[in-house]
């Protein structure tokens, strides 16, 4: 138990490292793009990039899923030397070399901590995930408030972000060491345990395995989510500063009170989860996003700037609120049923391909459009959550057998 209770707190302060890094690299983008005057069209070129290379790399990884300490000792540094090169990019050429190294970095990251977080779940027996993924939003919260501060108080940004990566590089090498050294914890607890049948369709670790469809389904719920998340990480700013003509660090401080309105829901998301059940939580919070969008969409509508941007600001905070708990909640549903690590990385790669890849389609239908046109797509997507998120969570947590699959602490080595 000592054992499993260490890789708990390695892995969620690995979270946290990892929101940190987001952060610095989703606040830094307003100053990037008046720094070097980029514009919608070469920012969804870059995080095109970005997504290309993540997804390459979740590929590689989920191979490898059992080896997820380890890949978490080298991706995390590699992410972090990434954004220090990003900060000091002179050009667009080396930024999107560094975009590149970003993505790799991340894209294995990804895969490594979701196996991880899956996997002492199910040991524990009962939710924790959404507090780890709290973890991660707190970094983003706080990485992006800090950020904004810096850049408004008037140091460089080239400073400011390469400095920043700096410490977050050393950080997660010498948690790096850590985690690479420290066995694993058996002795997974039954997996149906963890989230009372609140809904009437508890689900069964002696379930049947998910065939590609249920695993497909999964993804698009998730993808969907995180490209609702992305547009608030990568555009939240931009749209804030050159629609709403706010200044960049007001375009970094509407981007941490995205993430702290997800910390909040995150922390209280397991106990949430709980005492309603998955179902009624993705209803929810659902609802929640898309009410947030659509107050963001109008607030470009509004005459008067300040009370434009107020509205924008609480529209961000909804929408974080309400994109929080909808990825805990599937992989969740993955760890009630003991699915596989390999297709945990199957549902992690449709959904974070959307998270990857939307943000950068947003870029690409704000420069053949407009940023307010482009931003319909996770507004209309959080409504498309609302309406059948639930069905899918209820189908794949209902379907049952006699036969049973491994348990995703199965799939980690004794050490790593």
């Amino acid at each position: 138990m000592d054992i499993l209770r260490s890789r708990r707190r390695l892995i969620t302060l690995c979270h946290g490292l990892t929101g940190l890094m987001t952060a610095v690299w989703g606040a830094g983008l307003p100053a990037l793009d008046a720094r070097l005057d980029l514009g919608p069209a070469a920012i969804g070129v870059m995080l095109l990039v970005v997504a290309g290379f993540a997804l390459l790399a979740m590929r590689a990884a989920g191979r490898f899923s059992g080896s997820a300490g380890r890949m978490l000792a080298a991706a995390l540094p590699c992410a972090g030397g990434a954004l220090m090169l990003a900060g000091i990019a002179p050009s667009l050429p080396v930024l999107l070399l560094a975009a590149g190294m970003f993505g790799l970095g991340c894209g294995a990251t990804n895969i490594a901590l979701s196996t991880q977080a899956m996997a002492v779940e199910t040991a524990m027996g009962r939710p924790v995930i959404a507090r780890m993924h709290g973890f991660w939003t707190l970094g983003a919260a706080g990485g992006g408030l800090l950020l904004a501060a810096a850049l408004h108080a008037g140091l460089d940004s080239r400073l400011a972000i390469s400095g920043g990566a700096g410490l977050l590089v050393t950080a997660s090498a010498l948690v790096g060491m850590r985690l690479r050294g420290l066995p694993t914890a058996s002795g997974a607890a039954p997996a149906s345990a963890l989230v009372p049948s609140v809904d009437g369709d508890a689900g069964d670790a002696g379930a049947a395995p998910l065939r590609p469809g249920h695993l497909v389904a999964l993804g698009m719920v998730g993808a969907a989510a995180f490209l609702a998340e992305g547009a608030a990480t990568d555009w939240a700013g931009v749209h804030t500063t050159r629609i709403l003509g706010a200044d960049p660090a007001t375009g970094s401080l509407v981007y941490g009170v995205f993430f702290a309105a997800m910390t909040v829901m995150r922390f209280g998301g397991d106990a949430l989860r709980r005492r309603l059940g998955p179902l009624r939580t993705v209803r929810l919070t659902s609802g929640l996003a898309a009410i947030g969008y659509a107050a963001v969409l109008t607030a470009g509508l509004v005459p008067d700037r300040p009370v434009a941007v107020i509205v924008a600001v609480s529209g961000w905070a909804l929408a974080g609120a309400g994109t929080a708990l909808i990825w805990p909640i599937v992989i969740g549903t993955l760890a009630e049923r003991g699915e596989t690590p390999r297709k945990l990385s199957v549902v992690t790669m449709i959904s974070y391909g959307g998270g990857l890849l939307g943000p950068a389609l947003i870029g690409f239908l704000a420069a053949a459009a407009s940023l307010p046109v482009a931003m319909l797509l996770p507004a209309g997507l959080a409504v498309l959550l609302a309406i059948t998120a639930p069905s899918v969570i209820r189908r794949c947590r209902g379907i049952r057998s006699t036969s049973s699959s491994t348990p995703l602490t199965t799939a980690v080595p004794q050490k790593q």
